[in-house]
């Protein structure tokens, strides 16, 4: 018996924090409400700034409060602050309980990353959007138009890497003609360098053929005389035919005072033939 009425006190104790901790989360709730529709009010009047401060106040009260986060989100859109918003967005994602609160958050989502010109990301934000809300006409509309700018953009991307593609081969056809051009002009050069080594050495040549002593003169008319033709077997030589004629001359005067000998005695003689 003593311990059944422990049993009771402890059980009695615990539902009493149940029942305060769930006031305390309904007060909580409450508040975070009032925040919500206090900001609404804010935003409806372009009061941003003010708004802002409403749904900060809702989410410290309720901070896994949906509608909070998602309308501050909404406050940050409209202020052109998109990076804050995308990412009190994610937030709204993550803290939503429903399909429809998750649908909302993703459409947004790619609302602002259409703003941002993030096309092809757009294009998953709403396609979680159509999975949580298959009906949405305007989601299904937005994801055609995101696609069609996913699309423009890469083929945009595609022309610019072609672009500098050709660029890039373009330089380096440039480089590679100029380091030709620098190597036909280095050819040039070594070209006429070795023109005018060959000029002077004509020059050199020149002068000592001009300052050789007549020694050196007469040893190169003797080698000219070594190189004129030498007479073949059966020929004559020019230093024979002038001996032959010599001796010649000398038999024919032999004969001629012959005969005037035998005139003298009054014998004719038969006149030699010739030769």
């Amino acid at each position: 018996m003593k311990h059944i009425v422990t049993y009771i006190i402890i059980f009695t104790t615990l539902f009493s924090w149940a029942q305060q901790d769930n006031k305390a989360q309904l007060l909580a709730m409450k508040k975070a409400n009032n925040y919500v529709y206090e900001g609404n009010e804010k935003l409806s009047s372009e009061d941003i700034v003010s708004a802002e401060m409403a749904y900060r106040k809702a989410i410290s009260e309720q901070p896994t409060s949906v509608a909070g986060v998602y309308n501050l989100a909404n406050a940050y859109i409209k202020n052109g602050n998109f990076e804050e918003a995308l990412y009190r967005l994610e937030q709204a994602v993550k803290s939503a309980t429903t399909k429809e609160e998750k649908h909302k958050a993703f459409h947004n989502i790619g609302n602002v990353l259409m703003q941002s010109e993030q096309c092809k990301e757009a294009v998953e934000a709403y396609k979680n959007a159509l999975r949580n809300n298959p009906s949405d006409d305007e989601t299904r509309y937005n994801l055609a138009v995101a696609k069609a700018c996913a699309e423009e953009q890469k083929q945009q991307d595609d022309q610019n890497q072609d672009q500098d593609n050709q660029d890039e081969n373009k330089d380096n056809e440039d480089q590679k003609d100029q380091e030709d051009n620098q190597d036909q002009e280095g050819d040039n050069k070594d070209d006429q360098n070795d023109q005018g080594d060959e000029d002077k050495k004509d020059s050199d040549k020149e002068k000592d053929d001009e300052g050789k002593p007549e020694d050196d003169k007469k040893d190169e008319g003797k080698d000219k005389e070594d190189k004129q033709p030498q007479p073949q077997p059966g020929q004559l030589s020019p230093q024979q035919i002038k001996n032959l004629l010599e001796a010649m001359n000398n038999q024919e005067q032999q004969v001629q005072e012959k005969i005037n000998a035998e005139k003298q005695k009054g014998v004719k003689v038969k006149s030699a033939k010739d030769w």
